[in-house]
């Protein structure tokens, strides 16, 4: 058997052994790791994460990270609910923190479990730039983003241990781990990362309007992310997110429908930004 058919073999029966749904796609994606093992070690690493930084408590602030993060996760229930996806949240144990640190940054670990940094909200200026961020950050939860990268990875340790069983000289074996490596990472793992911040783009973009929140405010936060970034970030084909005026044209054209999606829902005005 030849490299090219152990890498087809590691790849079909990796696939084989599980995959789950987008629910927002329809798509099978890769999860290796199932949701009962993997929602379990989110919260035990999210509750460490807490315990060693400083998290901010009873200021407005604070409250309005709580105050966005419920609003955006009803308005997932209400969409998957509509959508014959009714349960889907069963095991989510939704929890929002703001942590005091100037990193321009949020996250949602698989679970439902988030963090806002106090240094993302200079940037955000208004609530409604801090519901686009959540409903980004919550989409990546809700559409198993971090349970299909930890299964990418896997895939790609499992072809490169292949390619080093089956190629016999170090030599070959140094070759082929320069190439895979480079390969694997420039035309694979990037591109799979930054296809997901787009489909969280989306999906986000969605729940922000759902939630009441106007969805023409995403356009405007990243155009004062990459005002804040100073033109400072790798080609889009090196980095494991779109590019700045990519995601700005994208959300700027998306917008449009997903307005017309929220009225299905009830929402035909926004609330006000609500600036901070």
């Amino acid at each position: 058997m030849n490299l090219k058919n152990i890498t087809a073999t590691v790849f079909a029966l990796m696939l084989f052994l599980s995959c789950a749904t987008n629910p927002f796609t329809g798509k099978k994606t890769m999860a290796f790791m199932p949701n009962s093992q993997l929602f379990p070690s989110a919260f035990s690493q999210y509750d460490q994460f807490l315990g060693e930084n400083k998290v901010v408590k009873g200021t407005a602030q604070a409250q309005m990270i709580t105050r966005v993060g419920q609003r955006i996760a009803v308005a997932a229930e209400k969409w998957l609910n509509a959508n014959g996806q009714q349960g889907y949240l069963k095991d989510y144990k939704w929890e929002y923190n703001l942590v005091n640190d100037e990193t321009v940054n949020a996250w949602c670990m698989p679970g439902g479990k988030i963090v806002f940094y106090t240094g993302i909200l200079k940037v955000a200026e208004n609530e409604t730039a801090v519901a686009a961020i959540m409903g980004h950050e919550v989409a990546h939860a809700l559409a198993n983003h971090g349970q299909q990268r930890m299964s990418a990875g896997m895939l790609q340790q499992g072809v490169s241990t292949a390619g080093n069983v089956f190629l016999k000289t170090e030599q070959s074996r140094g070759l082929f781990n320069q190439a895979f490596g480079i390969g694997s990472q420039v035309g694979g793992m990037l591109p799979f990362s930054r296809s997901h911040e787009n489909e969280a783009d989306k999906i986000g973009l969605l729940l922000t309007a759902i939630a009441g929140y106007n969805p023409d405010e995403a356009a405007n936060l990243w155009r004062r992310m990459a005002k804040n970034s100073g033109g400072k970030a790798p080609p889009e084909f090196m980095s494991t997110h779109p590019a700045n005026q990519t995601r700005i044209a994208n959300l700027t054209a998306q917008a449009p429908t997903v307005k017309k999606e929220a009225r299905k829902f009830g929402v035909t005005s926004f609330k006000p930004l609500g600036k901070f």
